[in-house]
């Protein structure tokens, strides 16, 4: 393994350390489905703005985790893609 990869293993012993990057990693993974629906869809992030009525830099900050989205702003991001958004809340075990 790597340097990197028996720190990780280390760290996730720790259930603090674990919960956090459990949380960064949900993030992550919301930040990653948006961005490729949006390129799915084939738009740049001025003409999503503009079909869920914000500016770019708004889609900016919440493509590269800066903000986090409401619900209605991930529904309205999902019609302007041709997406569908689904929510899922699973076992923590």
């Amino acid at each position: 393994m790597t340097k990197i990869a028996d720190l990780k293993k280390r760290l996730m012993d720790k259930p603090e350390f674990r919960e956090e990057y459990e949380k960064a990693d949900a993030e992550f993974a919301i930040i990653e489905a948006l961005v490729r629906a949006r390129s799915a869809a084939k738009l740049s992030q001025a003409e999503l703005a503009k079909r869920i009525g914000t500016t770019q830099s708004a889609v900016a900050r919440l493509e590269g985790g800066g903000v986090s989205p409401s619900l209605s702003t991930l529904r309205r991001y999902a019609e302007a893609t041709g997406t569908k958004l689904h929510v899922e809340l699973v076992s923590a075990t």
